[in-house]
């Protein structure tokens, strides 16, 4: 099923909201007194509403398979519960849930009852809930809905800003989050100040570890290596620069692999310029972020988060690029224990071991080597980096585009697809990319 952006933003607040009544309910339950438990000060909870619209666009294809769905739902919904925590905690230093006391549990941001949950809530979306929104939603007349999501639109966007700026006040952390409370201040005193004491009250009464706390000796010390090292730690430099190695090396790995296996040299190349794989690039990328702080855990925890996670991640890739291009790049119909051709079991291992030789052999190595770079010379190569990416990325995406455009028979319709014809023929783009399939 194919949804439009406005009903997919309707389905968001529906389940967020739906997601805070969940999470009122629990927590009145345990401590036996109404606490408005999410990060807004409003009626929503944008994990719920973020979950279960992944869940929509990207198992929409398991709808008629049971298990697959649960399975799919389980690990999209953990996922997006496990980087909304990690999301949280970097630029806040906030935990809203810690599952530390629970078994099966990594870093008290995810834990098995929890994905069990995410998994039923799924099935009962996708098989019972959705169904029924989404009739009530193209039910609605177009100018007034419109005209509704619009103003809560706006309503989500003033909570989001107000509730960053009262949370960033209270931890003193970002130095962009104060100017936020700065600009409500210069507005109206006394109107930011009545804003912020609300929220930092609301804050308190739901999450009591809010309470600021003075830095350890080693996180003083880990604040002054940070600000005189380049790319140290898990920066966005260290990452840029991880993401362009890894896609470099992604790419390399599978061609020699294919020259193994299949006797001859193939593109396995996401991009139009160079041998750069983006999903092995995001991949190892999003693995470093995650797995960062477990890097020194036992090797099994660390190739079973891999085997998930890199199984989930390529069935994603998979979902979306079909959407966006209408085009199958990888089709594992023909491997025991695929899921829909997306994923396998053996890649999901590849996936596993893969992020075992990164985080315990390459990434050590490779870490001491970037942050050896000078500071100011790190700094251009990281932006001549991401100008090359972004432009490769762009052109790729629209050669791609022109590429399904001329298989459906539409002519160039102005200069740049005339130029696009001519320097991305469909002989050159099927020598990039030999394995793409079109759909229908």
């Amino acid at each position: 099923m194919i949804y439009t952006a406005y009903e997919l933003i309707w389905l968001f607040f529906i389940y967020s909201f739906l997601g805070w009544c969940l999470e009122v309910v629990y927590a009145a339950a345990a401590q036996k007194t109404f606490v408005n438990r999410g990060f807004l000060n409003g009626i929503l909870c944008p994990v719920y509403g973020f979950s279960m619209v992944f869940m929509l666009v990207f198992m929409d294809t398991l709808r008629g398979e049971w298990f697959y769905l649960f399975l799919g739902c389980l690990i999209v919904g953990t996922v997006t519960e496990l980087l909304t925590g990690l999301m949280l905690e970097k630029m806040f230093h906030l935990r809203l849930w810690d599952y530390s006391g629970k078994k099966f549990q990594a870093g008290g941001y995810i834990c098995w009852s929890a994905s069990l949950v995410w998994g039923l809530l799924g099935i009962v979306v996708m098989k019972f809930l959705n169904p029924l929104f989404l009739a009530i939603i193209r039910e609605l007349p177009g100018l007034p809905g419109m005209a509704l999501l619009i103003c809560l639109l706006l309503i989500f966007a003033a909570d989001t800003v107000t509730t960053t700026a009262a949370v960033m006040k209270m931890k003193n952390q970002s130095p962009a989050f104060q100017e936020i409370a700065e600009g409500f201040h210069q507005a109206s005193k006394s109107l930011q100040g009545f804003i912020i004491k609300v929220v930092q009250r609301r804050m308190y009464r739901a999450f009591p570890k809010l309470k600021k706390e003075e830095p350890t000796e080693q996180e003083r010390q880990e604040m002054i290596r940070q600000k005189t090292i380049f790319a140290y730690g898990c920066s966005f430099h260290k990452v840029l620069w991880i993401f362009f190695l890894g896609a470099f090396l992604g790419d390399l790995t599978e061609t020699v692999f294919c020259r193994i296996t299949m006797g001859r040299w193939m593109s396995r190349s996401s991009v139009v310029y160079g041998p750069f794989s983006l999903v092995w690039g995001l991949g190892v990328a999003g693995a470093t972020i995650l797995l960062y702080r477990y890097r020194d855990r036992e090797d099994r925890y660390i190739f079973l988060a891999g085997t998930l996670l890199g199984g989930a991640y390529e069935y994603i890739c998979s979902v979306f690029t079909e959407l966006a291009f209408g085009t199958i790049f990888w089709d594992y119909s023909g491997i025991p224990f695929n899921l829909g051709g997306r994923i396998n079991l053996l890649y999901c291992f590849f996936w596993g071991i893969a992020a075992l030789v990164w985080m315990k052999i390459c990434y050590p190595r490779a870490s001491k080597w970037i942050e050896k770079v000078p500071k100011k010379a790190g700094k251009c190569m990281s932006c001549l980096i991401l100008i090359f990416m972004f432009w490769n990325v762009l052109i790729s995406g629209l050669a791609l585009g022109r590429y399904s455009e001329r298989a459906m028979g539409i002519p160039a319709q102005n200069e740049a697809a005339h130029k696009l014809d001519e320097h991305f023929p469909d002989e050159r783009i099927e020598q990039i990319y030999p394995n793409m399939k079109m759909t229908e």
